[in-house]
């Protein structure tokens, strides 16, 4: 008999697992919290590797979707110094990790699958592993489905890891607050200049910005530094610009721009990982992928790629006939392959919030980009 199969969680990962399995004919709900896509913001860019990301949309069908709304153009690199000095210059776009909105990949997924796949507004509080391998998905109110796998691709709070795992995710001290601006090339083209086409970065006092341009002008960009995660809970979006402005009142103004020209307070968030290498003891009608098994810190640019791979993976397993013995094998093998890289990006980050953090990031990055050009600092 065909397996029901539940994915708890509608983001990248969830979908691209309910895409290869509908495809080959599996059951599969997605059981997604949100009431809608449009129901928030998604987010900025991702760049999609091709050693990963990329290779799970192929075995998806969607190589040709996601090269329409693939930038190749915007796989750019600068990074400055806090003084608005430009220090690091990439400017190649022959990358093989093109950028795309978070909102175009996502809504290209959800466009790959039947409306009736994806099951909006279910509010999971919880999953039981039962003791036939089968597992119950329990919904605010009390209501119970049972299906004979639960995929939890919820995130960082996910709410189907209690059923195979006591980790809970662990707060790094450091707090990225987002903003936006619309139209930046026509409102703003001091800023555009700045930015350019793709990730750019400045460093210093322990603290950052970071900027990426999006499709259709936008540049979205997080101000980052050590403090509570609720620093500014209960504030206007005016009140936050401000605190910003006066935190990074000794930064050059070509950089503060952003801040006071900003039109949009997108959120506040906390960076939290669980610990590299994250492993359970397999439970029978439970699994993990992408941040729910192994959230790590932003920077290294693996985490919306390795729930991807995790997808295609898994997708492949779950095809098989004896996928159950085969569920322990792949998650031992995503413990494995994503703890060096976890561990490594968590180190980074807090290297790049350090009060050495721009001389550190601009030598890793002459490593990592030996063709990027080198620029003096202003003397």
């Amino acid at each position: 008999m065909t397996a029901r199969i539940a994915i708890v969680g509608g983001g990248p990962g969830g979908v691209t697992l309910a895409r290869i399995l509908h495809q080959n004919g599996r059951e599969v709900a997605v059981l997604e919290r949100e009431s809608s896509f449009v129901y928030r913001p998604q987010g900025g860019s991702l760049d999609i590797h091709a050693d990963s990301g990329q290779i799970a949309l192929a075995k998806a069908g969607l190589t040709a979707e996601f090269q329409r709304i693939a930038r190749h153009q915007d796989q750019q690199m600068r990074l400055y110094d806090k003084e608005g000095t430009l220090r690091l210059l990439d400017e190649s776009s022959e990358g093989e990790r093109p950028e795309v909105d978070r909102g175009h990949l996502r809504q290209m997924l959800l466009d790959s699958l039947p409306q009736d796949v994806v099951r909006w507004n279910q509010h999971v509080t919880s999953v039981e592993a039962q003791q036939d391998g089968t597992c119950d998905v329990i919904f605010a109110g009390g209501h119970r489905e049972r299906y004979d796998l639960v995929v939890g691709a919820d995130g960082t709070w996910s709410k189907v890891r209690p059923a195979v795992s006591p980790a809970q995710p662990e707060y790094s001290g450091i707090v990225f607050v987002e903003l936006g601006i619309h139209n930046v090339d026509r409102r703003h083209p001091a800023i555009a200049k700045l930015v350019g086409h793709g990730m750019t970065f400045s460093l210093g006092d322990s603290m950052g910005l970071m900027m990426h341009r999006d499709a259709n002008a936008h540049i979205g960009f997080y101000a980052a530094f050590h403090g509570p995660v609720d620093i500014y809970a209960g504030k206007s979006e005016a009140e936050i610009r401000a605190e910003l402005m006066k935190k990074f009142s000794g930064w050059a103004g070509n950089l503060t721009s952003l801040i006071a020209e900003s039109d949009e307070v997108v959120g506040v968030r906390g960076i939290y990982w669980l610990p590299p290498g994250h492993r359970w003891k397999h439970v029978p009608g439970v699994t993990l992928l992408g941040d729910a098994a192994h959230v790590m810190s932003p920077f290294g640019g693996d985490g919306a790629n390795f729930a991807l791979q995790d997808a295609g993976e898994l997708a492949e397993v779950l095809l098989q006939k004896d996928w159950r013995q085969q569920l322990p094998i792949f998650e031992e093998a995503m413990a494995a392959r994503c703890e060096r890289p976890a561990a490594a990006a968590n180190a980074a980050i807090l290297k790049a919030f350090s009060p050495d953090g721009f001389t550190h990031s601009f030598h890793m990055m002459q490593q990592l980009i030996p063709k990027a050009r080198a620029f003096p600092a202003k003397s």
